[in-house]
């Protein structure tokens, strides 16, 4: 069943273009809500009036010294209500594969709009493409709470109709991907407006802060913990050779969907064979039973040749290993993709050869469409590809389940990280 504990840890990201005050947005959540340790505080009251919320959080020296994130920063806190854990990530589109890497285990996302940055002349009104994009890639990484944070309206005098103008553009846009939880928040994150405290400069809006919004969003996985859904990636295989007749031999994973029992049987993928769940050992010592998310090491019956990248499934489970596959990707790298080379393809604990077999279709993250007429993807395309691997993976949809329905491609040559996929069928 799925997981819909309000007051769960709240992993969520924060998604824009330049220079929206993502990283501001964050420090002031922050300090406003106390969140802050002594010496941050002092960091912070040090300056006076204008306090650099952004300096919380942009760690690394490059991006001091040009003001951008790059890399993404994590943050933890929590307040009487929950606990969160924050990914600020970049904005800049040369960094989107950051993006990708913060949004693919969200719960939920801000995206920050800059509201000064927009033509208000414009009929309609035109989101800025990195917008889009990220909006684009949070739909096909299925993030599921979308906080539109419309920032900076200090600058607009904190205008009601400029703020209903960008409503209404980023509701057709919402429309177009099909996102469906969508909420908004006028904000200046640099004054602390709506972000924890209700803001005087807005009583024309009725709705929560940012805060109370995210202390609201449900936590859902909506992964089975079915026992016919068991799924369990292999990640070591633990040895204890000794003097003791019975040698211990343990594979050690997590489970990332299902659950198992001490007696049940379980097919191994890609191979086949079957056996049984002779003992399950837990964090803390021998268990009957386990769930998807628990880490454990299990012991089978029959002595059957597992390594790590095996995959261990229910006996009934319908799921089979695949050698082709049809996927979205979000291509990172400065070289475009080449269907004539030969990439690794990597998918849980596994890791086989991969070609791409064709290019479907790129994301016009401009016209909001699928256009056919190219055979590539370029740095920061979306796409959809069709893929044949040289051994088959034990894998499911991203929608059914995102553990097992994601992975990256790793070009063979220089061993980067090229691409992040989303498996569709």
């Amino acid at each position: 069943m799925p997981n819909l504990n309000q007051h769960a840890p709240l992993r969520f990201i924060t998604a824009g273009s330049v220079d929206d005050g993502k990283s501001t947005l964050i420090g002031r959540l922050l300090y406003d809500s106390k969140a802050l340790l002594g010496d941050q505080l002092r960091q912070i009251e040090a300056a006076g009036d204008a306090p650099d919320f952004s300096a919380l959080t942009d760690g690394l020296e490059a991006e001091r010294e040009q003001g951008i994130t790059i890399d993404v920063a994590y943050r933890y806190f929590s307040t009487a209500r929950r606990k969160y854990i924050i990914a600020d990530t970049p904005g800049h589109e040369q960094y989107t594969r950051n993006m990708v890497t913060g949004a693919s285990t969200a719960h939920a996302a801000v995206l920050l709009l800059d509201a000064s940055q927009l033509d208000y002349r414009q009929t309609p009104l035109q989101l800025l493409p990195q917008t889009k994009r990220h909006s684009a890639i949070l739909h096909h990484l299925r993030c599921p709470h979308i906080i539109v944070a419309i920032n900076k309206m200090d600058l607009l005098d904190y205008d009601e109709t400029k703020y209903r103008a960008i409503v209404a553009a980023y509701d057709t846009l919402a429309a177009q991907l099909g996102l469906a939880d969508v909420h908004y928040i006028p904000i200046s994150a640099l004054n602390g407006d709506n972000i924890v405290h209700e803001s005087r400069h807005t009583p024309w809006y009725r709705g929560a802060t940012l805060l109370a919004t995210l202390e609201a969003l449900p936590v859902g996985d909506n992964i089975s913990d079915a026992p016919d859904a068991f799924h369990f990636p292999v990640q070591n295989v633990l040895r204890a050779d000794g003097a003791k007749q019975d040698d211990f031999r343990g594979y050690q994973g997590r489970i990332e969907a299902g659950s198992v029992r001490v007696g049940d049987r379980v097919r191994i993928a890609p191979a086949g064979q079957e056996s049984r769940v002779r003992e399950i050992h837990g964090v803390n010592g021998r268990v009957e039973a386990a769930g998807v998310g628990e880490n454990i090491t299990l012991r089978l019956a029959d002595d059957i040749d597992i390594s790590r990248g095996d995959n261990l499934l229910a006996a009934t489970s319908a799921h089979a290993p695949q050698r082709e596959l049809r996927a979205t990707l979000c291509w990172f790298d400065q070289r475009p993709l080449n269907p004539t080379r030969k990439y690794l393809l990597k998918h849980t604990t596994r890791t086989v050869a991969a070609k791409i077999r064709r290019v479907e279709h790129v994301w016009d993250v401009h016209t909001l469409s699928n256009y056919a007429d190219r055979d590539t993807l370029a740095m920061n395309d979306l796409g959809e590809v069709s893929l044949v691997l040289q051994q088959p993976v034990a894998a499911t949809p991203y929608a059914e389940n995102p553990a097992t329905g994601a992975f990256i491609l790793i070009d063979d040559a220089s061993h980067q990280t090229v691409a992040a996929g989303m498996i569709l069928a």
